[in-house]
């Protein structure tokens, strides 16, 4: 199995419904391959957050960031209007 077949079968593969052969495939390929490892392990710490529901508190500089990035999107789009596909990042 190759990378882009694995991202491929991934939401299948964490919500359970895969064929055991294409399982075991996957799991041949997470052995031997630290991407697809991260990519797996950093979508499962996500499902379980969101599962858990608890609000998680930002550091302090990243909301003033966050803050002074929407301030300045707001000052390029203005209010009431919508982002031009080409602004967007």
């Amino acid at each position: 199995m190759k990378c882009d077949e694995l991202l491929a079968l991934l939401n299948d593969y964490i919500d359970g419904p895969v064929d055991p052969g294409i399982c075991a495939e996957f799991e041949r390929h997470l052995a031997g391959c630290n991407p697809c490892q991260v990519v797996v392990d950093n979508i499962r710490k996500t499902i379980t957050l969101y599962r858990e529901g608890q609000p998680v508190t930002l550091p302090a500089e990243f909301q003033i960031r966050l803050r002074e990035a929407l301030r300045q999107r707001w000052k390029q789009t203005g209010p009431g209007s919508s982002p031009s596909p080409s602004s967007h990042s």
